[in-house]
């Protein structure tokens, strides 16, 4: 059986997998940022763009006195900082022209910087396979503003049609799944001569698709708690979708309703990389009291 067991009222039964919640890279940017808060002595701190994608985390965060800046120059001759998924070297650049920055970047998504870096050195065609617009694929494809970012095979064929480039150089955003990357390359294999791959999918990322999927398999209905603008929760509904068809996706406990889960015997729980432990809890006590 997957799943930590919870307590619950009757014959209903929660589960939450095995692994879920904060990675390392999540719970590395909020130190920072928390520390920074707490040494600032009442001025200001910024971070640029929100720091994770969990409003509830960044709504806390505002109440200890960081802001939100959509420019560097917002944060003028502040503290500011870069957040886990990290920026372009030309938006580093410019704010560290103008404020105290302190560099939250994920190690993991430098790791895709320099693997970037890396292939457009090369002169190879640069390759992201993630979301177009996604602020981590916007900061790596600051390293190669020509990059070719799809998610299918067929954006890749749709991209370079009867084309064959010399070479290409692959990378992931970090929350892809194995799959799409793999499909993205083998598709890549009819359009170039020469494909180097560089797996720059974060294994805590891997962990939590892995733990989820096993546990939608097992129960009736699964609830999948994060931010909506969080693209590694966004997926892991859509995995768990694929076992459990009977998957909701929510950002807070206000959003479950007892109606749903009718006739249901087991529900599992997991959550994405943004939402730390303690919204976890709170997201299984309501279930306990909602379905008691």
């Amino acid at each position: 059986m997957h799943g930590r067991p919870r307590e619950g009222r009757g014959t209903m039964e929660i589960r939450v997998a095995d692994v879920a919640g904060t990675c390392p890279g999540v719970e590395r940017a909020l130190r920072l940022v928390q520390k920074a808060a707490a040494e600032a002595d009442g001025a200001p701190v910024w971070t640029l763009g929100p720091l994770i994608h969990n409003t509830r985390v960044v709504e806390e965060l505002d109440a200890a006195g960081v802001r939100v800046a959509a420019e560097p120059e917002d944060a003028t001759g502040a503290t500011l900082v870069i957040r886990s998924h990290g920026v372009a070297p030309s938006v580093e650049e410019r704010a560290r022209e103008v404020a105290d920055v302190i560099d939250a970047t994920c190690p993991l998504v430098k790791r895709v910087h320099e693997a970037v870096r890396m292939f457009a050195d090369q002169g190879r065609l640069v390759v992201i396979v993630g979301e177009k617009g996604h602020s981590e694929v916007e900061g790596a494809r600051g390293y190669a503003p020509d990059a070719l970012v799809v998610t299918t095979p067929e954006e890749v064929h749709e991209a370079l049609a009867d084309t064959i480039v010399e070479s290409a150089g692959v990378v992931a955003q970090t929350t892809q799944t194995p799959k799409a990357l793999w499909a993205v390359v083998a598709a890549l294999h009819d359009h170039t001569r020469s494909v180097q791959v560089k797996n720059t999918i974060c294994d805590a990322t891997s962990k939590r698709q892995e733990a989820a999927t096993r546990l939608a398999a097992e129960v009736d209905r699964m609830v999948v708690l994060g931010g909506r603008g969080s693209a590694n929760t966004r997926r892991l509904a859509e995995l768990c979708r694929a076992s459990c068809p009977q998957t909701m996706h929510v950002e807070s406990p206000d959003e479950l309703d007892a109606a749903w889960f009718e006739g249901a015997e087991v529900v599992g729980v997991t959550a994405g990389a943004s939402t730390p432990t303690a919204q976890i809890d709170e997201l299984v006590a309501s279930l306990t009291a909602l379905l008691g």
